[in-house]
């Protein structure tokens, strides 16, 4: 009996003045609250990574992502064109006694008239060595290098200027000439900058500079460590990711997702988007080709996506 007890005395009796708690359990809540407000929702992050955004300003926005390596840009023709598309250059190399042609008179007086660009003589022997041989002929112009900005970044210039934000991220392009193009197409169609991987992938170089035709000084370039890593930080904050993909489920012209905040991701032009890459993508979108080409570079893909997403927001 007294074991019967000890049992009986572990269970919980009536409270006092619990009477009601069960009726009050029973009754409404209240009206749904909208999106913005319900955690979890797409658009309550989207509100969320704005309002975080608007606390701080991007202070510094090529200061995060590292720098390139110097580069030099060895012979006379592409000496004046990396001159001519301003190519940030710090100081151009002049071979001692250089027979003076137009294409030597046309490169002094672009470095003079650009100012910040050092001028050197130096004998043929130093420029043979600086340039491991190559055919400079007679003239070395060297390329500081590049400030890649944060990714985290882009977006947040993009919120500071009470704009969604419209990215473009490669993924695989290694040609300097596609990431120029895709710089390009950015600046022209509104962008916020574009996103490369920081191994295996190509870099600022001076055929990068030259082929955005100088929208690379108005369009910011950042560098991710992890790409996928970059990719999924854009998705936390409430940013679509769109990969292009040719067997894509969505077609560039029906997605409305182009419209907010997105991430264009574009692939190399042979492999597409690598696994880890499409499967962190929230959408896959396909360009309709009727002329029956299989692919696009990079730059003109880029450029095809961006122009539906800049008319979306017009």
């Amino acid at each position: 009996m007294a074991a019967n007890n000890r049992r009986m005395s572990g269970k919980k009796g009536a409270q006092v003045g619990s009477g009601g708690q069960r009726r009050r359990g029973l009754e409404g809540k209240g009206p749904t609250p909208p999106a913005e407000a319900r955690k979890g929702h797409k658009k309550n992050r989207i509100a969320g990574a704005k309002a975080k955004q608007a606390t701080r300003r991007p202070a510094t926005l090529k200061s995060r992502g590292g720098k390139g390596t110097s580069e030099m840009v060895v012979g006379r023709n592409s000496v004046v064109e990396a001159l001519r598309e301003g190519v940030p250059a710090s100081m151009l190399y002049v071979q001692q006694f250089i027979d003076n042609d137009e294409r030597v008179r046309e490169a002094l007086q672009l470095a003079g008239e650009r100012g910040g660009i050092h001028l050197m003589e130096a004998p043929r022997p130093e420029l043979d060595r600086m340039t491991n041989g190559l055919n400079h002929q007679g003239l070395v112009l060297q390329v500081p290098p590049y400030e890649y900005a944060h990714p985290e970044d882009l977006a947040a210039a993009a919120y500071d200027q009470g704009q969604d934000p419209l990215i473009v991220a490669l993924d695989g392009v290694t040609d300097p000439r596609n990431l120029g193009a895709v710089v390009r197409s950015v600046s022209a169609f509104g962008g916020h900058g574009v996103v490369v991987p920081e191994r295996r992938a190509a870099g600022m170089t001076a055929g990068a500079w030259k082929t955005s035709a100088g929208a690379a000084a108005r369009t910011p370039v950042a560098r991710a460590t992890n790409l996928t890593r970059a990719l999924e930080g854009y998705k936390k904050a409430g940013i679509a990711i769109v990969g292009l993909a040719a067997d894509g489920e969505h077609t560039v012209g029906d997605l409305e997702a182009l419209g907010g905040p997105v991430v264009i991701v574009v692939g190399s032009e042979g492999k597409g988007l690598s696994r880890l890459v499409g499967e962190t993508c929230d959408y896959r979108v396909r360009i309709p080709m009727p002329g029956g080409t299989e692919s696009l570079n990079a730059g003109v893909a880029a450029g095809v996506v961006l122009y539906e997403a800049s008319r979306r927001r017009s």
